[in-house]
This record gives C-alpha cells, structure tokens and sequence, in this order.
C-alpha cells in the first residue's frame, strides 16, 4: 500500500540528463549545503501530511520550475512564501511552520539582490497561490502539483525547459500514484494544455485552465474562479 513516505521514496529515485531531483540532487553552487535535498524531502512530506485523504481540489501544472519548486520541494510553491517573504503567502498556510532556504545566497546563478536577500520568488507560483486564496479556499483543501514533479533545465540550473514526451510520460506514473494517496472524489485542475493533455491521455477527467505565464493571468483566473464556483464543496 503506498504512503507518503514510499511515493517521496519513489520520487527520489528518478534521475535524468538535464533533470534536477529537488529530493535526491545536490548542487554545491546552488543548494545552501548538502542537507538541501533532506530539507525539501521534510518540506514536501509536511506539505502532503497536512492534506492528504481530506484535500478537494488537485491543481496539476507542467514541470517544476528553478524559482519555485526547485529549491521549496513543493510543487508551484517558492522560496519567499515559505521564508514569509510573500506578499499574500505565508508558510503557515503551506507547512504550518516556518519553511527553510535551500539556496544560497552567494550562488553565482543569482541575478539579483531580492534573490540573495529573500530568496526564489516565482511568478507563476503568485498567480496560482493568489486565486486559492482569492476564491476563498483553505490552503489545506489543495494539492498543487506537477506533471513531470522534477525540474528540466538547459546548460544554465537557473533556467527552464520544456520537458519532452518521454519525460511528461514518465511523471505522469508520479502523479497517478498521488491520486492513490488522494480522496477518491478529489477534483483535478489542469494548468496549462500540456498537463490537461496527459491527464487526458490516461482517462483522468480534468478542467483545463490556461497556464498564467505569458500572458495567460487574466484567462487563468477567470477559469478558476468560474470553476470553483461550479464546484464549490463544503
């Protein structure tokens, strides 16, 4: 029977070129000290604790990102809500404690001074965060998630790239072992056409929202408040 603790223990053992595992991979220029991987482990696991088996609402999104979940573990989620440095979120609503850094402040990767003072702030992250609390949800109502869970990157750990097919397929088997952690009447919200398309693929009924970046805020919002308002759950 899988549990937190086996699903963290299956996550940990992926490994691909150009793929970080925030769970399992160290990186001595980025992460603040060996431990990184440890503490993203402890962070994601306190995460699912607090949700798991009473949460309504499943938010999938496309990969993990280098300003978010790279360096918190916890998918669509970054540094400054869990160092309460947000402006809206705080680490209470996604740990129920104060998160830790796991980036250091001297990597050379850093661009600027917000970055070293408060740590990875992603844009991406506020939008989805924002229209949680926004349309009046509990924080512990939610799971947020990634199709391919790790991050794929170009030459540079400071960027992003999008995954490839054979990559989606392989998070995919992550994300339907997630669901088996979940209540079975669990609602899922598909943030972007690549994750909506996967889910699809495999028979997992999704609304499809428009992933925010690149413009898509305005769209992404308008979806997801109309969607919680249509399937609103006491």
């Amino acid at each position: 029977m899988s549990t937190i603790e086996t699903f963290l223990s299956s996550l940990r053992q992926y490994e691909g070129d150009g793929v970080y595992n925030p769970w399992r991979d160290y990186d001595e220029r980025c992460d603040c000290g060996p431990d990184a991987p440890l503490i993203r482990s402890r962070q994601l696991t306190d995460y699912l604790r607090r949700r798991i088996g009473h949460a309504k609402y499943l938010f999938v999104a496309e990969a993990a990102g280098y300003q978010g979940c790279r360096f918190t573990g916890v998918a669509i989620t970054c540094e400054r809500m869990l160092l309460n440095a947000h402006k809206q979120v705080t680490s209470a609503m996604v740990l129920g404690y104060d998160g830790q850094r796991t980036s250091r402040p001297d990597c050379p990767f850093m661009t600027s001074n917000p970055q070293r003072r408060q740590g990875m702030n992603e844009p991406t992250d506020t939008y989805v965060w924002g229209a949680i609390l926004d349309n009046g949800l509990s924080p512990d109502d939610v799971i947020l998630w990634n199709i391919f869970p790790f991050h794929p990157h170009k030459d540079s750990p400071f960027s992003n790239r999008t995954p490839t097919d054979a990559e989606l397929a392989a998070g995919l088997t992550y994300t339907q072992e997630l669901l088996g952690l979940c209540r079975p009447d669990i609602l899922i919200g598909a943030i972007g056409r690549k994750s909506a398309l996967m889910l699809e693929e495999k028979g997992l009924a999704a609304a499809v929202m428009r992933h925010p970046a690149n413009g898509g805020a305005g769209l992404f919002r308008q979806q997801f408040a109309q969607w919680i308002s249509e399937n609103a759950r006491p």
